[in-house]
């Protein structure tokens, strides 16, 4: 794998001079024994006071502070990763959970905690009916299971790129039968949950190294995964949207309980309602 130049460039456009309040920006990725940053900038117009800190999750977060007016404003982060995850992994997967069901140690299951449990209700137990669909007799193999969850997601939902902000739940996305990556996503990790598994969304960047990948297709955009957590193995990358199992085409960023929590730029303006004219997001990964 080649070492990878990423740059990625969010504007905003306003109709009058605005005043901003704080930005939380989460655009620097994260370092892991596949993934080695190698140098990392973020530019910032107009000019701010940038602290970092570390979330619960372990994110790392640029609180920004902007002084002044303007009409335009830019958040551009460029960085150079060394991504080393083979293309074919192989999971040193712990003896007690090469079969589904196990059972998480209890030092595992409250650090996992809500990571476990799903985060949209299903009153009348729909996702919980569609995903037992794929437990063809207890025991299982664990990891088959979720190679066949994720290709059963991609086979009934179809891949959409959307523009517009907020994600659909679980529910709306089976009913809809489409979805854009984080919709995907979030598929994946209820459905995960909803038969016991610890899982996590994550968000970062997609090498398109084959023009058969999808998540991140045109112009370029953030992409969304998933993260299960195995005993023995830890946290294993699954991207339904691409229908891969592994880090290899993946750059993360941020993985958090909840879509919601992975913005890459959130914050707000002070102006009148209607001065947002707009956002443009520019994404590029290419080797360095």
């Amino acid at each position: 794998m080649p070492l990878l130049s990423v740059s990625h460039r969010t504007e905003y456009r306003y109709a009058a001079p605005v005043a901003f309040g704080p930005h939380r920006v989460m655009k620097r990725p994260r370092e892991t024994n596949e993934l080695r940053l190698l140098s990392f900038d973020l530019e910032l117009s107009p000019r701010a006071s940038v602290s970092w800190a570390h979330d619960v999750a372990g994110n790392a977060i640029a609180t920004v502070g902007f002084s002044g007016l303007t009409d335009v404003l830019v958040v551009e982060s460029r960085m150079v990763v060394d991504l080393t995850a083979p293309a074919w992994p192989v999971f040193d997967i712990a003896a007690s959970a090469q079969q589904y069901p196990f059972r998480y140690s209890n030092e595992d299951w409250v650090d996992l905690g809500a990571l476990a449990r799903p985060q949209y209700a299903d009153a009348a137990g729909r996702l919980s009916d569609w995903v037992e669909g794929f437990v063809m007799t207890r025991p299982t193999d664990t990891l088959s299971l979720l190679k066949d969850i994720s290709a059963g997601v991609s086979a009934c939902i179809s891949y959409q790129s959307r523009e517009v902000e907020g994600t659909q739940g679980p529910l709306e996305t089976l009913d809809r039968g489409w979805g854009s990556c984080r919709d995907i996503a979030v598929l994946f990790a209820e459905a995960a949950r909803t038969l016991g598994f610890g899982a996590r969304i994550v968000s970062g960047y997609l090498w398109i190294a084959s023009a058969e990948l999808l998540g991140s297709a045109g112009a370029g955009s953030t992409h969304a995964w998933v993260e299960v957590f195995i005993p023995g193995a830890g946290w294993i990358a699954f991207d339904p949207t691409n229908r891969s199992m592994g880090s290899a085409n993946l750059i993360p960023v941020a993985a958090a309980r909840h879509i919601s929590q992975v913005a890459p730029v959130t914050g707000s303006f002070h102006g009148r309602p209607g001065d947002l004219l707009g956002m443009t997001v520019a994404v590029a990964v290419v080797p360095a």
